[in-house]
């Protein structure tokens, strides 16, 4: 199952940009729930039901939610596969901003862990889906709970991974990236704002403005909120590469070879090629998350996942 896209999709910047200009989708009817975690804090869970045994969780990127395009995409094709589906919008990500300091982060898993919890009464089987930031969060976390993971989780996908978040980060940074840099830092530094207004006594609102890149954020924001050293602690305590050697399902990570935002560090062969386990599949085009197919109701990245989650399923469609 090869990638092979239109001449125009063959640069990573056009194959990441055009879904978000031009792919037209409705919202599924979601069934939105939400839960209260044990720190006094909520999530939301937007659902796509259908009386299926089996469910994925998906897990979008940075400052995505359940309304991401690739998130509808990976979704409805699932849905329609006889799978229910069960997309994760982390913390603030929802519309409306939480009641915590902790916020999200690509090594956050405690929300995963706590809605796994809650759906494995409910179903024989889960498999796990994230993209970007929630890739990492995916892996890191099957890898962390590699001796505690319930039987009925079968499976991972990981799309589009900064495994290495340290030299995604400075990679992000690069002038070629200005303008993804620029995007995330517009919301993410508004979510800030808010957050100053409710701990004044750990965020100074007036010193936001001066945060400029994704780096800076880490180290002044994402790092002490969370209980980190600094960025750079941060980064070493939640990179997936670090996890993946323990995983014990079976794991694909797609991460395209022409992604702007991937340095060579986040393409780690060697540590996943030790783990029988795990395999990487590195497509020459796909961009980040993008993997567009001309004309197509859906893209390369979402029939792959489908692919796989069905191939390790042990329940048939119907």
């Amino acid at each position: 199952m090869k990638y092979r896209p239109a001449a125009l999709l063959r640069n990573g910047h056009f194959n990441t940009i055009y879904p978000v200009l031009f792919r037209g989708q409705n919202v599924p009817a979601y069934e939105r729930v939400r839960y209260e975690t044990p720190d006094e804090d909520f999530f939301d869970v937007d659902f796509q039901k259908a009386g299926n045994k089996r469910i994925a969780i998906i897990c979008h990127g940075l400052e995505g939610s359940s309304r991401s395009k690739y998130v509808i995409g990976t979704s409805t094709l699932l849905h329609q596969n006889a799978w229910d589906v069960a997309a994760i919008n982390h913390r603030s990500c929802s519309g409306e901003i939480n009641r915590t300091q902790r916020m999200y982060h690509s090594g956050a898993t405690w929300d995963l862990d706590f809605l796994i919890d809650m759906l494995l009464p409910h179903y024989e089987e889960i498999s796990l889906v994230g993209f970007s930031l929630g890739g990492n969060m995916v892996l890191k976390y099957s890898g962390e709970q590699s001796n505690n993971l319930d039987e009925k989780i079968r499976s991972i996908v990981a799309v589009s991974v900064p495994m290495d978040l340290r030299a995604g980060s400075i990679q992000i940074g690069r002038r070629s990236n200005y303008i993804y840099e620029k995007k995330f830092l517009i919301t993410l530094l508004k979510k800030m704002k808010i957050k100053a207004r409710q701990f004044p006594e750990l965020i100074d609102e007036y010193s936001i403005p001066s945060c400029r890149s994704m780096y800076d954020f880490d180290e002044r924001y994402t790092a002490p909120l969370h209980g980190f050293v600094n960025a750079d602690d941060y980064y070493a305590k939640s990179s997936s590469k670090f996890f993946v050697e323990f995983i014990q399902r079976p794991a694909l990570i797609i991460n395209a070879l022409d992604d702007p935002f991937l340095p060579e560090e986040c393409y780690p062969e060697s540590i996943v090629a030790q783990n029988p386990y795990c395999s990487l599949e590195i497509p020459k085009y796909g961009g980040h998350v993008g993997f567009v197919e001309w004309r197509q109701k859906y893209y390369w990245e979402e029939k792959r996942i489908l692919a796989f989650l069905s191939e390790h399923s042990r329940l048939q469609a119907f």
